[in-house]
């Protein structure tokens, strides 16, 4: 019992994420309003971009900015010393496509609002099979 505990809240970070997941997917899922799903899914692309940026961290690393002076001489380069950059570049382009993404989702959900004068998913529905 206490090496569940134990792992649980040594890896309190990744158990916050996927909460975050599930909140987000089950909005996507069982909402029937318009708004409250792209909401949901962007609580749930934020809980990706959190996970990669949160595997990307290593303790005691320092950014990846070889220094070559003048009196430093050249040394060896230890890898392990630096993060990789990779995860977090990749993740701010996510959350530039994820703005994106909210941007045009909210402005179809506008346009749909226009037109239908309702968010909720299944009444779009019926007024879309009745129409001729």
């Amino acid at each position: 019992m206490e090496s569940i505990t134990g792992l649980i809240l040594a890896k309190y970070n990744y158990w916050m994420y996927i909460s975050l997941m599930m909140i987000g997917l089950y909005a996507m899922i069982a909402k029937n309003n318009l708004v409250k799903k792209i909401i949901g899914m962007n609580i749930l692309q934020t809980a990706i971009i959190l996970f990669y940026i949160s595997i990307g961290a290593k303790k005691g690393a320092t950014i990846p900015i070889i220094m070559h002076s003048e009196g430093h001489g050249h040394e060896a380069v230890h890898a392990v010393q630096y993060m990789n950059p990779l995860p977090h570049v990749l993740m701010l382009t996510a959350i530039v496509v994820s703005v994106a993404t909210l941007g045009v989702a909210l402005a179809l959900a506008i346009r749909l609002y226009a037109r239908f004068g309702t968010l909720e998913e299944d009444e779009i529905n019926d007024q879309i099979r009745e129409a001729p």
